[in-house]
């Protein structure tokens, strides 16, 4: 009997013992795993949902300078020669959509913006402006306007140099202001240029410095490059907290890459390869143009575009945002 019970005894103390080894080896393997770091997959984005298309009022058929407010988005909108302008206010909620007037003459169009290739609001002391990059050099480079609901007013037009010499340029955004100066970003291709200008000047000029680059070629949108971006054409920017937003076009195909930390950037920085946007777009074939991009509220990344289904196509020109993303 007492050789059975000893039996049973160390057999159970051994069991005991393996079951002991074993837990801690699984505890073991927890801590490790908790421990190790995990790979973050990529962001990537390619549907989108459209609250309104837009008019081609007083012939003006091509979209182009892009602005986003909290309440209303505002588009841009030239004719061929450049010498006519239009904007539209779309509210977000509903998609609303009005042709803005011109304040100083009782019209619905501008003669002085150019090409408007991108635009950015600012407000002060309770009144709203627009300020919108002409890509013209000289003295029209850069014009602001006030608007009051859909009505606007020219207020303003500036200058813009770098190194001693008039320099057009194709993006616009504000990166800060205090009580005496606005803190602009300014773009040019890949190249971005830094230039502030006093807060009530109505005319002058803004000497810029070139600030950074924007590397593209080892920009990945959903995990690749694209072996054709240097094809791709560069359109307006957006800026939200530290960040900015680059669309790019190639025929049917736009992508918007994001480079971060732009306070501090400087030589040639790269885009952030775990947040990309792509559409490639079917039902218009013939061209799908992202011309400007704009963060709301901190939350939706919105978007103007050209659309075509065919040449001469100018029905599908629209206001959009990116489903499922948020800034916040």
């Amino acid at each position: 009997m007492e050789s059975r019970f000893t039996e049973r005894m160390e057999a159970m103390i051994q069991t005991w013992r393996g079951s002991r080894r074993y837990t801690l080896f699984i505890a073991i393997l927890l801590c490790a795993s908790m421990l190790m770091p995990v790979a973050a997959s990529a962001a990537y984005y390619n549907t989108y949902s459209t609250v309104t298309t837009l008019g081609n009022a007083n012939d003006c058929y091509a979209a182009q300078g892009f602005a986003v407010g909290s309440t209303y988005v505002y588009s841009v909108k030239v004719n061929s020669d450049n010498n006519k302008a239009v904007i539209y206010r779309t509210k977000m909620s509903d998609g609303t959509t009005t042709l803005m007037t011109n304040g100083d003459n009782g019209s619905t169009y501008a003669t002085y913006l150019g090409h408007a290739n991108d635009v950015v609001l600012s407000s002060n002391d309770g009144n709203y402006y627009m300020f919108v990059v002409t890509m013209n050099a000289g003295s029209m480079s850069l014009v602001k306007l006030k608007y009051v609901g859909t009505t606007y007013y020219k207020v303003g037009n500036y200058t813009i140099k770098y190194d001693g010499a008039d320099k057009a340029m194709s993006g616009v955004k504000i990166t800060s202001k205090d009580a005496s100066n606005i803190n602009f970003l300014f773009k040019s291709g890949r190249t971005l240029y830094r230039g502030s200008l006093p807060l009530n000047a109505t005319s002058g000029t803004i000497n810029v410095t070139n600030s950074f680059s924007l590397n593209i070629e080892d920009a990945k949108v959903n995990g690749s490059t694209i072996s054709n971006i240097t094809s791709y054409a560069f359109q307006g920017f957006g800026y939200y907290n530290n960040t900015i937003y680059v669309p790019m076009t190639y025929k049917n195909v736009s992508i918007v890459l994001v480079y971060r930390n732009v306070s501090s950037a400087s030589g040639t920085i790269q885009a952030d390869p775990n947040l990309s946007f792509r559409v490639t777009s079917s039902a218009f074939p013939d061209l799908f143009e992202i011309e400007g991009v704009g963060v709301a509220n901190g939350d939706k990344l919105w978007f103007s575009t050209n659309r075509r289904t065919e040449s001469g196509d100018t029905a599908h020109d629209g206001v959009h945002y990116f489903n499922d993303f948020s800034a916040f």
